[in-house]
């Protein structure tokens, strides 16, 4: 049974670790992170590499268990789950979306989204091309991935992400293998799907610039948020330039 989160709140971190390791070698990947999420709200968190942005987005999935501290999501506590509700946790709450696209070679766009749509109970009243139809892959679904630009592919993977309609959506650097025109379509999406599904969307990168496109910032460094801070007027994802 999950916790009644706060009124607006999606997500809550508290004094959360994550240590690998142990004695002399141990890294301190989180170091007693503090973080509240909000239902519908867009984050971008910038750090270097090693700064503990991927961990932090790995703990918010619940892929990794924290060694110290506590996380919320949706009113799950994914510290205390075990492994079976953990799983559970990631296939009803939230959606993954990584740089390497991570398509199945030998289905098409349509079918990559399908076998998830299966997976999770979702595949009924059209609830595949609806998706397709909100990444503007209609025309492209039945096109397999070496037959689509990089961009195209990155819809594809979000159109996955998102058929099962999660309340969170987590994307590591889902940028990082495009070009700007190319980028800037996916961030657009993703940002249209913090405003018009009310989608908690949290963008992990170490681009400056997408920074311009959020409700909220968060900086890390050596395990820590350093920053976290509101963003007065977020710009259309169009206008973002690197």
């Amino acid at each position: 049974m999950g916790e009644t989160p706060t009124a607006g709140t999606l997500a809550t971190l508290s004094g959360v670790e994550r240590t690998y390791g142990s004695g002399e070698s141990a890294v301190h990947a989180l170091r007693g992170v503090d973080l509240e999420i909000s239902r519908g709200e867009l984050i971008v968190v910038l750090g270097p590499s090693g700064s503990g942005k991927t961990t932090l987005l790995n703990v918010l999935g619940g892929i990794e268990r924290p060694t110290g501290g506590r996380v919320v999501v949706a009113g799950h506590d994914l510290t205390t789950a075990n492994a079976h509700r953990l799983t559970e946790i990631r296939r009803d709450v939230v959606g993954f979306v990584f740089q390497f696209f991570n398509l199945i070679t030998t289905l098409t766009a349509r079918e990559n989204v399908s076998v998830l749509a299966e997976l999770t109970g979702h595949a009924g009243d059209g609830q595949v091309d609806a998706v397709l139809a909100d990444v503007s892959l209609t025309e492209r679904a039945d096109h397999f991935p070496a037959q689509l630009s990089g961009g195209q592919q990155q819809r594809v993977a979000i159109a996955r992400a998102l058929v099962k309609s999660p309340d969170l959506l987590l994307c590591d650097e889902p940028t990082g293998a495009l070009d700007l025109e190319t980028g800037r379509t996916v961030l657009a999406l993703l940002q249209r799907v913090a405003r018009e599904q009310h989608r908690t969307v949290v963008i992990v990168t170490h681009n400056r610039a997408i920074a311009a496109m959020a409700d909220r910032v968060v900086h890390m460094r050596s395990g820590r948020i350093t920053e976290d801070e509101p963003v007065a007027e977020p710009l259309p994802a169009q206008e973002v330039v690197w």
